[in-house]
């Protein structure tokens, strides 16, 4: 079973009114002041994932400041979910800086939602040591909830949303929360590396690391080299779609000279585990 873990959909209104919204959210603002990056709904994944023969997508929403914004997009994900039941997992957004976020995220858990992400928590001001995030994080785990995390690149060109998630933080929340289940999104800006040092590995757990938006960030051979780093038990097939396509993540891992064991991990089998889903 193919699922790939790291994609964005959007309510086609917040789409139809994205140039009003780019002042309302400084997340939604610095992802999509550029009118070429892509937006798309939950019917454009589904068409997607029939093209590329993914069976599944966890669909993430952003990190979002606006509590408006970020209830309409999490209601949105909950009822695409429900709406292709089998196919789509939603995670739901919430920002320890909002008043109702422990609200917010009891009522996601009503609603279905799996996980939490894609936080950003440098634009969200997001802070991790904070009383209130704690709580989140405890209720989080509490209910088997997985944390996805954006992670940023400390060194190599810049990019719109690249951020400040840099490895030093992300290895901050892993031990801090030990016990929660957490992804870093793309490949948790170079995390993986560190973890030839034992502490960094023991830390890491609980950790798993998506490849979205691979073709932007790394050359091919980081799949390797994390294989051997820390095993292909710890990768999750991740997209980013729609910025890239679900068909092109497919073909660049499937060319891949790795064991064809460790390609069905990453393909789907470690995602399947990590949601508790039983493999089709």
């Amino acid at each position: 079973m193919l699922v790939d873990f790291h994609t964005h959909i959007f309510p086609p209104r917040v789409i139809e009114r994205r140039a009003d919204l780019l002042e309302k959210d400084p997340c939604f603002n610095v992802l999509y002041s550029n009118p070429k990056a892509k937006m798309a709904t939950a019917e454009d994944l589904i068409s997607s994932m029939e093209q590329s023969g993914i069976e599944l997508s966890v669909v993430l929403n952003i990190g979002w400041s606006n509590p408006e914004l970020c209830r309409e997009t999490n209601d949105y994900l909950l009822e695409s979910a429900a709406r292709y039941p089998g196919k789509l997992v939603a995670f739901c957004m919430v920002n320890s800086g909002m008043n109702s976020a422990l609200e917010e995220l009891e009522r996601c858990l009503r609603g279905g939602a799996r996980g939490i992400g894609e936080l950003r928590p440098d634009l969200q001001e997001f802070n991790l040591a904070s009383e209130k995030t704690v709580t989140i994080l405890e209720l989080a785990k509490s209910h088997g909830l997985i944390v996805l995390s954006h992670a940023s690149e400390p060194v190599g060109h810049s990019y719109p949303g690249k951020g400040q998630v840099t490895p030093d933080v992300l290895y901050g929340l892993a031990s801090r929360f030990p016990e929660l289940r957490l992804v870093f999104a793309h490949w948790g800006g170079g995390l993986p590396f560190y973890a030839l040092m034992p502490e960094v590995e023991q830390a890491l757990q609980n950790v798993f690391f998506d490849t979205a938006a691979t073709p932007f960030l790394y050359r091919e051979a980081i799949f390797g080299v994390v294989c051997q780093i820390l095993g292909s038990r710890k990768i999750l097939l991740g997209s980013d779609f729609p910025l890239i396509s679900q068909v092109r993540m497919i073909r660049q891992l499937e060319r891949l000279n790795l064991p064809q064991e460790d390609k069905e991990r990453i393909l789907g089998r470690n995602a399947l585990h990590l949601l508790k889903l039983r493999r089709g």
